[in-house]
């Protein structure tokens, strides 16, 4: 051990430079002695603080969290530094673990006789308040650089992640585009060639009134189908929706949707029965609401084996308009059900976007409504709104 005079040293310490020669001797005289080796922890967080040390020779390194993942360094002290002075006026356990990085020399001075060199010299206790008080200063400046520093890494961080999220975003909407491309050119097809035939056979009878305004409403009907297409492209790539308001009955409501589903029912034969328990009008976005139903019973239909049954019903409750639809089709498993609501996804194999269900969501919440959907393999699908009326 190196062989030190106590006192003399004990003056070059800034914990104990103004004190007189009589207390600084009485503290030289309890001082204990001890080494540690390269790696020795001196003591460990959490152990019971009963006294602390000064650095002679050497270096000690200060940790919190020692032998965590998240473990720092707080700091190293070299000679004529002391470590674990907080024991002296607390008795808590220690907060950090203090480990030798190179062979260490060190004077130590326990609790108990540092309280009694107090007791016997006053003086020292003001000159251990101000070292404190220096410690503590020093200590919370470092602490505010740190934090800066940290900061400023947290905002570089932040910044590259919004880069990454917006390179990510970017990636995704091409992907979703590519998707949806596929989706809906597969699914204009159809209602492009019905009114490319319609349009055919509506030259060869234009001498006859009646087929001419059959056929006329034929293709309003499905020039309307593609204004639904359109309608839902844009509504999913707004990311939102704005409601055009107006009262309607469940009973116009039930004409519209018709006007775009009976022919398909018919020609699959599956029945559609609607019943209307109150016809009270109420607030809605009708053409909105019409694309929902129409959207909602094409999946039933499709669900549906011939002479299968599709039931939308009308009902109040209170302040909401209860719309339900039942099928006795195929139904869903719990995998295909938990993926009723995600982008792109159908399990059709007769076309679609894959967003009827979504828009359907969206544009139920956007009325301030609430939709469930419940479902058995084997035994068919209910769907049901429950929208605030708002009028009536």
């Amino acid at each position: 051990m190196v062989e030190v005079d106590a006192a003399r040293f004990l003056r070059s310490v800034y914990f104990f430079r103004e004190l007189r020669d009589e207390p600084l001797q009485a503290l030289a005289a309890a001082c204990g002695r001890s080494s540690a080796e390269t790696g020795d922890i001196v003591f460990a967080e959490g152990e019971p603080g009963d006294r602390f040390f000064i650095v002679v020779d050497g270096l000690v390194e200060l940790w919190k969290d020692f032998g965590y993942p998240g473990r720092r360094i707080l700091g190293e002290q070299g000679p004529g530094q002391l470590f674990g002075e907080m024991s002296l006026v607390d008795n808590l356990n220690r907060s950090a673990t203090a480990r030798a990085i190179k062979p260490t020399e060190m004077l130590h001075l326990r609790r108990s006789d540092f309280q009694a060199i107090v007791e016997e010299y006053p003086a020292v206790a003001m000159t251990v308040m101000q070292s404190l008080s220096y410690i503590i200063r020093h200590s919370n400046e470092s602490f505010v650089f740190d934090l800066n520093q940290r900061n400023r890494e947290l905002e570089e961080a932040y910044r590259k992640l919004e880069s990454a999220q917006r390179s990510l975003v970017a990636n995704e909407r091409f992907s979703n585009l590519g998707k949806f491309s596929n989706m809906i050119l597969h699914d204009l097809r159809n209602p492009v060639s019905v009114l490319k035939g319609y349009a055919q056979v509506l030259h060869s009878v234009a001498d006859r009134p009646v087929d001419v305004r059959d056929y006329s409403m034929r293709i309003l009907v499905e020039a309307e189908r593609l204004g639904h297409l359109a309608g839902e492209l844009l509504d999913y790539t707004r990311g939102e929706i704005r409601l055009d308001m107006t009262v309607i009955t469940p009973a116009e409501l039930r004409d519209a949707v018709l006007l775009y589903v009976r022919e398909k029912f018919e020609l699959r034969n599956v029945r559609l029965n609607v019943d209307i328990v109150d016809d009270q009008g109420f607030m809605c976005d009708r053409d909105r609401l019409v694309r929902v139903l129409v959207n909602i019973l094409d999946n039933a239909r499709k669900a549906c084996q011939r002479s299968g049954h599709v039931n939308l019903s009308f009902a109040r409750d209170g302040g909401f308009v209860e719309i339900r639809v039942e099928d006795d089709g195929e139904g869903m498993d719990e995998a295909t059900l938990h993926r009723v609501f995600e982008p792109f996804f159908s399990r059709s194999s007769s076309g679609g976007t894959g967003l009827g269900m979504v828009i359907v969501k969206h544009v139920v919440e956007a009325h301030g409504g609430e939709l469930t959907l419940t479902s058995s393999e084997g035994e068919g699908t209910a769907v049901s709104m429950r929208l605030p009326a708002r009028a009536g």
